[in-house]
């Protein structure tokens, strides 16, 4: 092969990239433009130049017809180090697992992916994930897609970097058809020119072609240059023999690249054995390739579908037919292959593509059971096992975050062939999708009606989910009292024991107020319980931080993280993380609580959980706002208030007020503090929130007490007396303990309380408290309450009021320097591993927990070191135990 033609930057960047991984810092690109621009050609040459650099390479072909075979493409490109095989899971768990492998090899690694955007979406997403985390590995991925809608939504959830291949300037075109065509007449030469605007696989063939057949080769020019150079292919294949074009075509329809697999559907549809020397003349003429393993590959993509696109319908059923047939070690290659034979509706095929469309579900292959359960409704004879097949695809594109396929779906079901239940859930779904004007809490009885029908119509489990669904929603909906005891009927009407978890997690985010006590009484018997499903433990995690029981939201969040993570279930990952974080940050624990935010943000940007991204964004602002990072915390309150507002979320601008409020305590802005908390307890004000007034009461007291505003805080306190007492929820009874201290004088009862799981609102009592005794004269009582809190609020990051209570000190006489605190120079992430380090886990373990490779925790690891002052894991262990011990 020549030197390539008018590429040279493009070359001099992907050289500098395979550099770079050999070098251990491994990168990746995405190579893309129309077909035939010259993408494959670049590939071979990266796969050349990595070679001659030392790289093992790796390289999988996307293949049209096995896009819908989870993890095919992942396992050809595998296929050279299978014996030590990635396990089953989800793309995430499954991209960890090839980052440990490769990781850990001697050599550097090229994966090098060919018409990625034909991959199979499980593959897809394990290779993107994987190329957004090789930055400390020796491991260079370079992809080739083709433009198009569907691929530029999928780059664009990918985010990764790009580079683009543009129509060759005329010069390089020029020489280009020159090498390839020299003796073309000059009018036929600048009719291939201009035919081919720069493609070079348009310059090559269409100019081989004039040169062979002379101007007819050319027409029509009215076809795109694709179809055009496709009909070249197709020129060439009519020259072959019978049996070789045979041969091309099931390898076109084939899911594999096996040629003894070709041969065998060969040999059933001739009836005799297929010699290998049959697929010869197509290698001869260059159409194909076969290495040394019997591996079929095609010269170009076009050709492939070129063979599939002209193919006769009948002749494409055969293929697929004899395909069949040879698969019978391969179920599901074998199902869809007798998917594609059958040419019309098969009931009994649909129930069997059902089934493993469910089975998929559960190991978390939901792209292919999407796929699985759209061939079943195809193949549906019954109108109404049809509709409720597609419910089901609904509910495996909403389980991906496909919005758009699930708005599709809904639109074609057919609501006169429903039964009753189903109608129901389809107007639900519906809802959800396509919401109106009217889907605000006037909405939510009649969801309490339709989850009754559900119930009623012999769909318990569904009814069961759909309030589960529904159960957030619901929490941040400021639905009136009987609108909420509406759904507390339809939610204790559902059948479930009263032990169970998930109506224990419904209970929680519908009724924290109503039915808090309950439930809390209910998550103290959970909070240890590693036998609940994790998905329902994140729910648990949601409805514990709901009430107010942050210590129980935190323990269980991080206990269903870690199976979460062993399972690869991101969405829902995310979501726990989540909730843990804002545990954490509720009860003033700066240090767990940016990692965990952190985290959360990375996951669910990573599958476009929005709500989620908000989520984490506020936590996270509540954080920094604790630990005096003010700037930064307006800045993302800002931020998520405008999303909010424009979403109409308006209840939701209660978080956005607790963080403007936190950031006006740790700049002494008293008064500021209040005013912006208040808006979340004044009904009148768009952030007014009763279920955040069980989280803020101690913060709004404090505000209040250093503000000289306790006048205005007495009516609060009191109006959550009784709310208190119905709720039990441990975080509005600990703040009316300090705002009754405050508004009495009598600290000494507030201190008595158990505070033990309330570190920083005791240090906030403390702080208060010793104060009242300085300026009151009663210097050796006030110092102790003021050592106690400053060593507490610096374990915690909460700089600001470790600051006070140092500055109380220093009034009292006493002096007391600020820690040197490393942790804080180190990044969410990089304290994450810090701490999972000096817990004792090994690099592979931590990189198994937060989606890395070990060599990446590693380097992490190297960086972490020298910022903290240590030199080895046991020290680091020392340093972090030092961090976090609270007196």
């Amino acid at each position: 092969m020549g030197e390539i033609v008018g590429r040279d930057a493009l070359i001099s960047a992907i050289e500098a990239l395979l550099g770079e991984a050999v070098g251990g810092h491994g990168a990746t690109v995405v190579l893309r433009g129309e077909p035939g621009i010259g993408k494959t050609v670049l590939l071979e040459r990266a796969v050349r130049s990595g070679r001659e650099r030392g790289m093992r390479v790796l390289r999988v072909t996307g293949v049209q017809a096995e896009g819908r075979i989870p993890y095919a493409g992942l396992d050809q490109l595998l296929r050279p180090v299978r014996t030590a095989a990635v396990g089953a899971g989800s793309p995430y768990r499954r991209a960890v697992e090839v980052l440990g492998l490769l990781g850990e090899a001697d050599e550097p690694v090229l994966l090098a992916v060919e018409d990625a955007h034909w991959l199979d979406a499980e593959t897809w997403e394990t290779l993107t994930f994987l190329g957004r985390r090789v930055g400390s590995d020796r491991i260079a991925v370079i992809m080739a897609v083709r433009d198009g809608e569907d691929v530029d939504r999928r780059l664009a959830a990918a985010g990764l970097p790009e580079l683009r291949l543009d129509p060759l300037p005329a010069a390089d075109a020029e020489i280009l058809l020159d090498r390839h065509a020299p003796d073309l007449v000059a009018t036929l030469r600048a009719r291939v020119l201009d035919e081919a605007a720069g493609n070079p696989l348009g310059v090559v063939e269409l100019g081989s072609a004039a040169a062979r057949f002379g101007g007819p080769a050319l027409l029509p020019s009215s076809l795109p240059l694709s179809a055009r150079v496709e009909r070249t292919f197709a020129g060439l294949v009519a020259e072959l023999p019978p049996l070789t074009r045979d041969l091309l075509l099931l390898a076109a329809l084939n899911d594999g690249s096996s040629l003894d697999e070709i041969r065998a559907a060969g040999a059933i549809l001739t009836g005799a054995e297929v010699p290998t020397e049959a697929i010869q003349p197509a290698v001869t003429s260059r159409l194909v390739t076969v290495d040394e393993q019997y591996e079929l590959r095609f010269r170009h993509p076009l050709l492939r579908s070129a063979l599939r696109q002209q193919a006769a319908p009948g002749d494409r059923r055969r293929m697929h037919a004899a395909l069949a047939e040879v698969l019978g070690d391969s179920p599901i290659r074998r199902l869809w292959h007798r998917a594609s034979a059958v040419p019309g509706r098969d009931e009994a095929l649909a129930r069997e593509l059902t089934v493993l469309a469910a089975d998929a579900v559960q190991r978390q292959t939901v792209a292919f059971a999407l796929a699985a359960a759209n061939r079943a409704v195809q193949l549906s004879e019954d109108p109404a096992e049809r509709a409720r097949r597609q419910i089901w695809a609904v509910h495996a594109a909403h389980e991906q975050g496909d919005p758009q396929t699930a708005r599709r779906i809904l639109t074609e079901i057919d609501d006169r062939e429903l039964r009753a239940p189903d109608r129901v859930r389809v107007v639900f779904m519906r809802d959800h999708y396509f919401p109106g004007v009217s889907n605000g809490p006037e909405r939510l009885p009649a969801y309490a009606g339709m989850i009754r029908t559900m119930r009623d119509g012999g769909d318990p489990d569904m009814a069961v989910q759909a309030m589960c669904d529904i159960a957030l929603g619901v929490h941040y909906s400021n639905a009136p009292a009987h609108i909420r005891e509406q759904l507390v009927d339809a939610a204790l009407a559902l059948g479930l024991d009263e032990d169970s978890p998930r109506l224990t997690a419904i209970l929680g985010q519908i009724a924290p107020i109503e039915q808090g006590a309950v439930v809390l009484e209910r998550l103290r018997r959970f909070v240890h319980r590693t036998d609940i499903p994790p998905t329902w433990r994140a729910d648990l995690t949601v409805a514990a931080w709901a009430v107010g029981a942050f210590e129980i939201a935190a323990t269980i969040g991080l206990s269903s993280a870690t199976d979460l993570r062993h399972q690869g279930r991101i969405g829902t990952l995310s979501v726990s993380l989540n909730a843990a974080a804002a545990a954490h940050a509720s009860l003033g624990d700066t240090r767990s609580a940016l990692p965990l935010a952190a985290e959360s943000i990375a996951l669910a940007t990573e599958i476009g959980q929005r709500t989620w991204v908000l989520g984490g964004i506020l936590i996270t602002a509540q954080a920094e706002a604790l630990r005096g990072d003010t700037e930064s915390a307006r800045r993302r309150a800002d931020e998520a208030e405008q999303a909010l507002s424009s979403a109409r979320r308006f209840p939701m601008l209660s978080l956005v007020q607790r963080a403007r409020g936190l950031a006006a305590l740790a700049e002494g802005h008293a008064e500021d503090a209040f005013r912006q908390l208040m808006r979340v307890f004044d009904p009148a004000d768009t952030a007014y929130f009763p279920h955040q007034h069980l989280h803020l009461l101690g913060h709004l007291a404090e505000a209040a007490v250093l503000g000289g505003l306790l006048d205005e805080l007495r009516p609060v306190a009191e109006q959550l007396e009784p709310v208190a007492e119905r709720s039990q929820s441990p975080a509005l009874r600990v703040g009316l303990g300090y705002a009754r201290a405050v508004l009495t004088g009598d600290y000494e009862r507030a201190l008595a309380d158990d505070l033990t799981d309330w570190p920083f609102d005791r240090a906030r009592l403390q702080l208060t408290y010793g104060s009242v005794l300085r300026r009151s004269f009663r210097i050796s009582e006030s110092r102790p309450l003021l050592r106690a809190a400053a060593t507490t609020f610096d374990a915690l990051g909460a700089t600001p009021w470790a600051d006070r209570a140092r500055a109380e000190l220093r009034a009292s006489g006493e002096t007391r320097r600020r820690p040197m605190d490393t942790l804080d120079t180190l990044t969410p992430q990089e304290q994450q591993i810090a701490r999972l380090a000096a817990e004792g886990l090994s690099n592979r373990e931590i990189g198994e927990r937060l989606f890395l490779s070990p060599r990446t925790v590693s380097t992490h690891l190297y960086r972490i070191y020298p910022k903290v002052n240590v030199r080895s894991r046991a020290e680091l262990a020392r340093v972090i135990t030092a961090g976090l011990s609270v007196a």
